[in-house]
């Protein structure tokens, strides 16, 4: 086992993580993880494929992989010399096309500037007859329309009536108003910190906290408290077992690890919440949520 192996499988280890969950959460065959684990990549397709494997690995095991590639650079293939033929490709394809095709290129600009020119003098021609249009039947209308003047005696029964009730009107009926009118608060999550794969929120204006985890596809979550008790931890798949709700009024935070996120919805308190990170970029997630219960 080489060092950068031995790193891997250690924080691997630490967080409680085994193979077969890193294969859920990572979607990299177990013999590759193993092989990565142990310093032997000759089963893998190529080097490109070793570097981008490890950076999972590392991104599910809370490593930087920034930091882990540069630490163990010795012992991690280089993908410069697969990627250089594809690209000496793409600039050839490039240079025959612009060879080719240079007469067109030189006439699409002037017929792109002579369709917007042709555009702007037909709305500007437009704008100008509906708005001539325009001052003229207001004109027309307001010379023509007759003048009326009405009186709401309804209206004015209604004045003359909330004056001479005014003074009847009790204090205790006042405060009723005034309770009636005021909104009873809602609870309120706020993103207190974000950074590479973990965010953290505040639960507030509330004494529940219920968490539920929604599958739309297929995804291995784990929901445990602050002090690292694991609630539940397993697979949610739409076709089965979808959805997991766990009561932590109890508890003061709870951290959420979801494996895909772009597969899982959370709900607090039956309130859908937004990820604070983009699940298609950051597609293993750590969320912890400290909770400040309303005082009774």
């Amino acid at each position: 086992m080489t060092e950068l192996g031995n790193r891997l499988k250690e924080a691997r280890l630490k967080h409680g993580i085994s193979l077969e969950d890193l294969q859920s959460i990572t979607k990299i065959q177990k013999r590759y993880l193993i092989g990565i684990e142990e310093g032997d990549f000759s089963s893998m397709p190529g080097n490109f494929y070793v570097r981008a494997f490890i950076k999972q690995y590392a991104e599910a095991v809370h490593l930087n992989p920034e930091e882990v590639f540069e630490t163990y650079k010795t012992e991690i293939p280089s993908a410069y010399h697969q990627d250089l033929p594809e690209q000496l490709s793409r600039v050839k394809t490039r240079k025959t096309l612009t060879e080719r095709n240079p007469k067109v290129f030189d006439v699409l600009p002037k017929i792109l500037i002579a369709v917007v020119i042709i555009g702007v003098a037909a709305l500007i021609y437009y704008l100008l007859k509906e708005n001539a249009s325009s001052h003229s039947n207001q004109s027309v209308n307001n010379q023509n329309a007759p003048v009326h003047y009405t009186t709401n005696t309804k209206e004015l029964n209604k004045v003359q009536a909330s004056g001479k009730n005014k003074k009847k009107k009790s204090s205790d009926h006042s405060k009723d108003n005034t309770a009636a009118q005021t909104p009873a608060p809602t609870q309120q999550l706020t993103l207190v910190k974000s950074s590479g794969t973990r965010s953290t929120f505040q639960l507030q204006n509330t004494d529940k906290f219920v968490v539920k985890l929604v599958s739309n596809g297929k995804a291995w979550v784990n929901i445990k408290n602050g002090s690292g008790h694991s609630f539940y931890s397993g697979i949610l798949d739409k076709n089965g077992t979808g959805s997991q709700s766990v009561d932590l009024s109890n508890e003061t935070s709870a951290v959420l690890v979801i494996g895909k996120a772009t597969d899982v919805d959370i709900y607090i308190n039956d309130q859908k919440m937004d990820y604070a990170l983009p699940p298609a970029k950051i597609v293993t997630q750590f969320i912890t949520i400290q909770f400040v219960p309303t005082k009774k």
